[in-house]
């Protein structure tokens, strides 16, 4: 887009990820929105600001359909139509607002984290690899470039092609059928490849080039 807009090239230098803080835990999330125990296993997350492009409503709308559990984390301006995507499935739970702490043991605890949107590069998949959790996305933007889909040596997630239920919830079937390739370890590396300390080191490269320092 830079080539097209601005007729010169350009060097991508990652936004940097707080992989000291997203770490991996010791167990399951019992974490709820209403300080409840969640009791049943194997739930999804899903973590965003409701706006209309995040396509959070699509998110609701799949899991309300296929009965997993999902747990919401986030608010906005489109919040009722992200809530109103639910039905009143029970299966759905809004978390709301939650600080960092409480946002990395819901992803600690999930089964994988759910991204739905096009992101030129997207932190939220990252911070969930971070925390050793798998992810399921949206197959375009930037999750191209952060999670290694299904198929791959060192998977961390799998893509969905398009943002429709049916393709949502075909991507999640197939995670629970080969989910078993995807562990931890490759999750936590592949978000380390996106710390601060990259950040810094190519940001700073960058200047002293430019700068001629």
């Amino acid at each position: 887009r830079v080539k097209r807009a601005y007729g010169r090239d350009s060097e991508v230098i990652y936004p940097p990820v707080d992989t000291d803080f997203f770490t991996p835990g010791n167990g399951k999330s019992e974490l709820t929105a209403d300080g409840s125990r969640l009791t049943v296993d194997g739930y999804y997350v899903a973590a965003s600001r409701f706006v209309p492009y995040k396509r959070v409503d699509l998110i609701v709308r799949a899991f309300a359909a296929s009965g997993r559990r999902l747990v919401v984390i986030g608010d906005g301006p489109d919040a009722d139509k992200v809530h109103a995507a639910a039905g009143g499935a029970p299966n759905v739970t809004f978390a709301g607002h939650a600080d960092r702490e409480t946002l990395r043991e819901y992803l600690r605890g999930a089964r994988a984290f759910v991204f739905a949107a096009e992101e030129d590069f997207g932190i939220a998949p990252v911070e969930a690899q971070a925390c050793g959790t798998p992810v399921i996305a949206y197959g375009k933007g930037g999750a191209l470039e952060t999670v290694v889909p299904l198929g791959s040596a060192g998977a961390t997630g799998l893509f969905f092609d398009e943002q429709t239920v049916e393709s949502l919830n075909a991507a999640v079937a197939r995670f629970e059928t080969e989910s078993g390739a995807i562990t931890a370890d490759p999750c936590v590396g592949q978000a380390a490849k996106f710390a601060n300390s990259r950040f810094r080191a190519e940001f700073s490269a960058w200047v002293r080039r430019e700068a001629r320092i």
